[in-house]
């Protein structure tokens, strides 16, 4: 998938549910629930569960959605992910090495980053965007917000700290889309397998967030 492709689903659909589960079964009823209540950005945490056959399950399970991984840490977990069919890869750091490795096979991938200058040189060196991590630790939506002047070229998916509450916060500040985990799957919910309410959750959310929808064309 092209970075232009993965920037137009990101417009298209403004959030991504980010799923990390330490039994696969659980991970799956998590992406599945979020599925079924309109969410098509799909994240399966690299630290969860069996993550890249869970992954290589949903795509051929959810065709609708466009599945990828996150918390990947280096080159060879890369590469693991691309083999299992993710179709974007987060990191919670920045690594040069991990772009490269990505842009080399056409993978969208969007390394963690905090101050503007980790944010300047990832979008420098080939990101298609950039996750803002742990976002609520630098003042959350106005943090996005500020960097806009300067920054404004470059598309930011914030996370850590992303909520129903603040999610529509964020993308009024710039953001091009939100990440959101456990404020989607509150792990009591999780526990009690009260997938209907987190079902409701999901809806709210992409209410919400549908005035900042933005439908664009699809490039191959």
């Amino acid at each position: 998938m092209t970075n232009k492709a993965w920037l137009s689903k990101l417009r298209q659909h403004r959030a991504i549910a980010v799923i990390r589960a330490s039994k696969m079964e659980l991970a799956k009823q998590m992406a599945l629930t979020a599925a079924s209540g309109g969410m098509q950005l799909i994240e399966i945490t690299w630290n969860s569960d069996r993550a890249g056959q869970l992954i290589s399950q949903l795509r051929s399970e959810l065709p609708n959605c466009t599945i990828g991984t996150g918390t990947l840490f280096n080159v060879q977990q890369l590469q693991q992910a691309i083999a299992c069919g993710a179709e974007f890869l987060f990191t919670p750091h920045l690594d040069i090495a991990m772009i490269q490795a990505a842009l080399e096979q056409n993978i969208p991938i969007i390394p963690g980053a905090l101050s503007p200058t980790e944010i300047v040189t990832a979008w420098n060196h080939g990101a298609s965007c950039v996750k803002v991590f742990p976002v609520d630790a630098v003042g959350g939506a106005s943090y996005i917000k500020s960097l806009q002047g300067p920054l404004g070229e470059i598309p930011l998916i914030p996370t850590g700290g992303v909520s129903l509450d603040n999610a529509k916060e964020f993308l009024q500040a710039g953001a091009i889309a939100v990440g959101l985990s456990s404020q989607l799957f509150p792990k009591h919910l999780v526990t009690q397998n009260n997938w209907v309410v987190i079902y409701q959750q999901v809806q709210t959310l992409i209410q919400q967030l549908g005035y900042f929808r933005v439908e664009t064309e699809y490039f191959p």
